[in-house]
């Protein structure tokens, strides 16, 4: 047993480390393993593709470590990344070869601990730092909307900055892009197009939660030469829950604050050929002065339909220029007939309530209307318009599977390593 020191230091210290096509870093020191108390070359035991200490692994290739004496073996090798990621790999039958079977981090330092054994079944360790180089070509991630408080029915979106296709490039995306509220929530990423992404809950956000958006895709691969770039972090916070429900067919706004009604407004809705669009919208901003003409939503000047008159107290609820809006012009038609281009109208008095009432993410729905349905996308929010059950199929990661929290569900929303 007096010569066991020195079998294990050459068992544990005679390893390649190599990533294919790259170079690799030196053998660190071990404070734990009798090996520390001699010197070690480093120089002498380890092979490199590139020079010691500057060279650093390309991330596209696999990261492998040999045993290059045939006296012992490798029993284990955990690789672990400065962000606490761990590296998953394979090793041989005979451990004479472990190799990465997950793609390595871009830009990254791990710390690859190789567990070893010699002939006599004496263990040895020791611990190798390995450099990744930077990614070329980076995917950035903007959260939406602003920081700020908002109302129950607001998306969380996320823009990249490079379209991705295919679903286990987005699967590695979604598990990314984590999102936590508190009160917790079932939620999920909806892929509105290879750029774009919505997250909702299965019902409206908690009154007064708390929301957290955070990305930790950064270094990690998304798909070939595209790795995650860094990402802010994103902080919302909601209020009551407001709900405004125009029933265009009774011509009657009914606003309630937490479930309980808080104002019965009279309204006028689109008349015939311009109905007011059914189905749940969200408030996308509030203007006090807006100028409306006719031409912007496709009516020549000079014809019956053409208008241009001064607005006040409007709240948006579409891109194209759906408002609620004080409509003093119309208050002999409000709580009987619908009479405008589209818009919600009421009077001053009740449309200044209104604007000072709601924030944007408040939610503002319309039913019995002719109109057809609020779009999910590109309009506004619609998003709320689709079941929870199609929501899920936008999700590369939820289509197909069971709704409900399970823990095969927790693993599946776990960070990819």
């Amino acid at each position: 047993m007096t010569n066991s020191p020195r079998i294990r230091t050459v068992l544990s210290c005679s390893l390649l480390v190599a990533s294919l096509g790259a170079g690799v870093t030196a053998c660190g020191e071990s404070d734990s393993h009798p090996l520390s108390a001699k010197p070690y070359d480093a120089a002498s035991q380890i092979s490199f593709n590139g020079a010691a200490g500057k060279a650093k692994v390309d991330p596209d290739k696999p990261l492998e470590v040999m045993a290059k004496s045939k006296d012992g073996r490798i029993t284990d090798v955990t690789a672990t990344d400065a962000a606490g990621r761990y590296l998953a790999g394979e090793l041989s039958v005979d451990g004479a070869r472990w190799h990465s079977t997950a793609p390595l981090a871009a830009g990254a330092r791990y710390a690859v601990q190789v567990s070893t054994e010699d002939k006599s079944g004496s263990p040895g360790r020791r611990t190798l730092t390995v450099d990744t180089a930077p990614a070329k070509k980076k995917l950035k991630v903007t959260f939406g909307p602003e920081a700020g408080k908002y109302g129950v029915g607001q998306p969380v979106t996320a823009e990249l900055s490079a379209p991705v296709k295919g679903r286990e490039a987005r699967a590695v995306v979604e598990r990314g892009l984590r999102v936590e509220s508190t009160p917790s929530v079932d939620g999920a990423w909806h892929w509105v197009d290879s750029e774009n992404l919505h997250f909702r809950p299965k019902e409206y956000w908690p009154v007064n939660a708390t929301i957290e958006v955070r990305s930790t895709l950064e270094g990690i691969k998304v798909a070939d030469k595209l790795y995650g770039g860094a990402t802010k972090p994103l902080k919302l916070t909601t209020g009551d829950r407001i709900e405004a429900v125009t029933d265009a067919g009774s011509h009657y706004m009914t606003v309630r604050r937490n479930g309980e009604v808080i104002n019965t407004i009279p309204v006028t809705t689109g008349k015939p050929g311009y109905s007011t669009r059914n189905g749940v919208k969200v408030v996308l901003g509030k203007e006090y002065f807006v100028r409306m003409r006719g031409t912007s939503i496709g009516i020549p000047e000079g014809t019956s339909d053409s208008y241009n008159l001064p607005v006040y107290y409007a709240t948006r609820v579409t891109w194209s220029g759906e408002y609620v809006h004080a409509a003093p012009w119309s208050v002999g038609s409000q709580g009987s007939s619908n009479v405008s281009h589209g818009c919600t109208g009421m009077s001053t008095g009740n449309a200044a309530w209104f604007y000072e009432t709601v924030r944007q993410g408040d939610i503002v729905k319309v039913v019995n209307s002719y109109g057809d349905t609020m779009d999910t996308f590109g309009n506004g929010f619609g998003d709320w318009n689709l079941s929870w059950d199609k929501w899920r199929k936008g999700s590369a990661l939820l289509a197909g599977t069971q709704d409900g929290r399970s823990p095969v569900d927790a693993a599946r929303l776990r960070p990819e390593v």
